[in-house]
């Protein structure tokens, strides 16, 4: 099969095409014809050599047609989607014709959608939902921040807090990007800065906030919520720099939640896929209710192009490459 090999670590020469042998049928596994994949910042870091775990063939997510699944749990044929469970990371991944991925980190997405808006669901709207759904509780009418929100991450959680008729603040860096976020739903936006909470008309009234810049606002995202409001750290768009001196004694509101979410729990035992539905939300998408459209589309054969792409940030959105 042809493969997007990482031949070494560092800039976009490294990924190459090579022909390579396709995975074999295992139990409590599925072989998948690829046939889209979302590119994530963890690849990346990834390529570059920054992150602890990077398998030959890189990629943390795919949708596709199951080749084989030795144990049944999909039929030949089937349109799944498939996310962590150590693609990319510890076994090959999606930047190939085919794959292998553990059965719980697998799951049906069978909605009459174009490959690319398919590869757009996987790893964004699963991590989106399971922040607002389960970590933050998020219920209709309820006022939640999200910080980042011009990242695809932000973007998708924004949608569907809409659709779940929350009323959402949007935070983003440039104000030229407040009609796109107010395109897709939010009520308001506001400037990102480190002391939000004391510009926040809203502040201590705030139900929920989903932290996409990280470390350095978290304190401040714990600023602005009502007695009982939950956070979610789920985002380092400001760096990974540690909070200074950290006490929550000292520095935490009383009778407040801080929670974290990272996708790469999925598939284990606390953490299912089958408990994200990503077939209604696939669903929603067909029917127009929900906005799955990718901001970039890449052939297979442009992958140098769209790291490039990711790089300089000009994405503004959820990029994809489609196989076909």
């Amino acid at each position: 099969m042809r493969a997007i090999v990482l031949e070494k670590f560092g800039g976009l020469d490294s990924l190459v095409y090579r022909d390579v042998p396709e995975p074999e049928s295992q139990p409590g596994h599925a072989v998948i014809e690829v046939k889209g994949f979302g590119i994530n910042h963890a690849e990346m870091h990834m390529r570059r050599g920054e992150w602890a775990e990077a398998a030959p063939i890189s990629g943390i997510e795919c949708v596709g047609l199951v080749k084989s699944c030795p144990g049944g749990e999909f039929p030949v044929g089937a349109k799944v989607a498939a996310l962590m469970g150590g693609l990319g990371r510890t076994i090959n991944g999606s930047y190939a014709e085919y794959t292998r991925a553990p059965v719980s980190n697998v799951a049906s997405i069978d909605a009459d959608l174009p490959w690319a808006e398919l590869a757009a669901i996987p790893e964004t709207f699963a991590t989106a939902w399971t922040c607002l759904f389960r970590n933050l509780d998020l219920e209709k009418g309820q006022l939640l921040v999200i910080r980042g929100a011009t990242s695809s991450f932000g973007q998708a959680a924004l949608k569907l807090a809409v659709n779940a008729g929350a009323r959402v603040i949007a935070t983003t860096r440039s104000r030229e990007r407040f009609a796109m976020l107010e395109k897709l739903g939010a009520a308001r936006c506001e400037i990102e800065r480190r002391d939000l909470s004391k510009h926040l008309p809203e502040a201590k009234q705030v139900d929920a906030v989903l932290d996409l810049v990280g470390n350095s606002v978290v304190l401040d995202s714990l600023a602005m919520l009502r007695r009982g409001g939950r956070s979610c750290l789920a985002g380092w768009l400001g760096g990974l720099d540690p909070i200074p001196d950290f006490n929550p004694l000292l520095q935490m509101p009383s009778g407040v939640y801080l929670t974290f979410f990272g996708s790469f729990v999925f598939g284990t035992p606390g953490f299912p896929l089958s408990d994200v539905p990503l077939r209604e939300i696939a669903a929603d998408a067909a029917t127009g209710r929900l906005d799955v459209k990718p901001a970039r589309v890449f052939r297979f054969d442009e992958i140098r192009e769209a790291h490039r792409v990711m790089e300089a940030n000009e994405a503004v959105g959820k990029m994809v490459v489609v196989r076909d």
